[in-house]
């Protein structure tokens, strides 16, 4: 600053000198106090978003990058924080509600998500490390690249049936072209191209698509069938190394307790789920290999969805599906990342229409309608239910038992605006 502005001792010049020094040494804070606040530069301190955080270091064996961004813009923010001076929570939760912004203005609630648990991560991991008898300090893609599997999948056009075989995901027990055209022409981690063929998707793109079939199918599933075509699921909104973001949810046990009429209502669109997994316009037949209390949940609205998609699977009515059961299926460490390789799959031809209804009548409906209702209507629910959860009744008879049990459950709804899905209109349509 001296080499700057020369000034003999008592000069005028020296207060200029001296409130220069002030200004870029000791004084800062107090000088900004006489700045109008709207030109004063916010200093924005943010997440300590680290890759590991975000399973960013492990990618591309990951979900994806398309919302990273928005993280690391704070436009994803985790719990009810709005303040961008909070730390990130553990990291060993499975979930995490977060508030999501396009504008930083307005914020709506979403659920931040692990597609399995920090612990199987690591231990799926290991296994990829293991199968090369590779250190703790392999590198997971490099090894997985040279697979057998990924080198087919880098040389395919298309995807096809027997790049997928002995995949665990339910959703590709029985997989038809038809399906896994679907997933190459929505794949939302890719630019879409609206092709069945994979020409558009790089290298990257195709390990990553790989890996998540491999882990879990719930975010394919979540952009294949998006709940803005009419499908019971969350919207898709975007993945961050092996984060996933959805829109928020609230699981159905929270609402065992629920008064008689929101539990009718629950039950109601439950049913109604489990017909439109049976019939739909795309002649795809939808069926679950589990159901448990976190399966299912509720947006705000009072619209009931499925919320974990991981145990649905798919069957082609139309096409018809290649099924793998008479032949010798093919086994690698796709196949063993969250299961035990020597468990067998189950076979597709043993899976029933009934089948999905009798876990839902059986483990959930119970706890949902359970002494809620005046003694007529509570006996022709418990009569029904006992019915539809019977798994040695034919499909027809548990089907006609769910049936039943839907129209009883119908009138016992309310028409107002705590069932905001279907407010006003149930007061001008039976539908409703």
């Amino acid at each position: 600053m001296e080499s700057l502005i020369s000034c003999p001792l008592g000069s005028p010049c020296l207060g200029l000198l001296t409130l220069l020094q002030c200004v870029t040494l000791s004084c800062v804070s107090s000088s900004e106090a006489l700045i109008a606040p709207s030109l004063v530069p916010r200093v924005k301190s943010s997440y300590n978003f680290g890759r590991t955080f975000l399973g960013l270091d492990k990618c591309n064996a990951c979900i994806g990058t398309s919302i990273c961004k928005k993280f690391f813009k704070e436009e994803i923010r985790f719990d009810n924080w709005l303040a961008s001076h909070l730390k990130l929570p553990p990291d060993y939760y499975s979930t995490y509600p977060a508030n999501y912004s396009d504008d930083t203005k307005s914020w709506r609630p979403v659920e931040i998500s692990r597609l399995i648990s920090k612990y199987q991560n690591e231990l799926s991991d290991r296994r990829i490390c293991a199968s090369v008898s590779s250190s703790k300090n392999c590198s997971i893609e490099r090894v997985l690249r040279k697979t057998e599997r990924v080198q087919k999948w880098l040389k395919a056009k298309r995807l096809t049936p027997d790049l997928v075989e002995g995949l665990p995901s339910p959703m590709l027990r029985c997989p038809s072209q038809r399906l896994l055209d679907r997933i190459v022409r929505r794949y939302a981690e890719v630019a879409d191209a609206g092709s069945v063929f994979m020409d558009h998707f790089t290298d990257r793109d195709k390990l990553r698509l790989l890996y998540t079939l491999s882990i879990n199918a719930h975010p394919i599933l979540l952009q294949i069938f998006p709940g803005a075509e009419g499908w019971p699921l969350p919207r898709y909104l975007g993945s961050c190394g092996r984060l996933l973001v959805s829109t928020s949810t609230q699981p159905l046990e929270q609402f065992y307790s629920s008064p008689a009429e929101q539990a009718a209502d629950l039950a109601y669109q439950l049913i109604g789920i489990m017909d439109s997994l049976r019939n739909n316009d795309l002649n795809y037949f939808f069926y679950f290999t589990r159901i448990d209390a976190g399966t299912f949940g509720i947006f705000d609205n009072g619209h009931l969805f499925i919320r974990d998609a991981s145990t649905v699977g798919v069957i082609d009515k139309q096409q018809g599906s290649l099924t793998l059961d008479s032949q010798q299926e093919y086994r690698d460490i796709f196949s063993c990342l969250v299961s035990d390789c020597r468990s067998p799959f189950p076979s597709c031809s043993a899976v029933k229409e009934k089948q999905s209804l009798v876990m839902v009548c059986k483990q959930l409906l119970p706890r949902l309608l359970k002494g809620k209702f005046p003694r007529p209507e509570q006996e022709e629910i418990n009569s029904a239910l006992n019915l539809c959860g019977n798994p040695l009744l034919s499909d027809q008879e548990v089907i006609s038992a769910a049936s039943r049990l839907k129209g009883i459950l119908k009138p016992l709804r309310t028409c107002d605006s705590r069932f905001a899905y279907r407010y006003p209109d149930c007061k001008y349509s039976d539908r409703y």
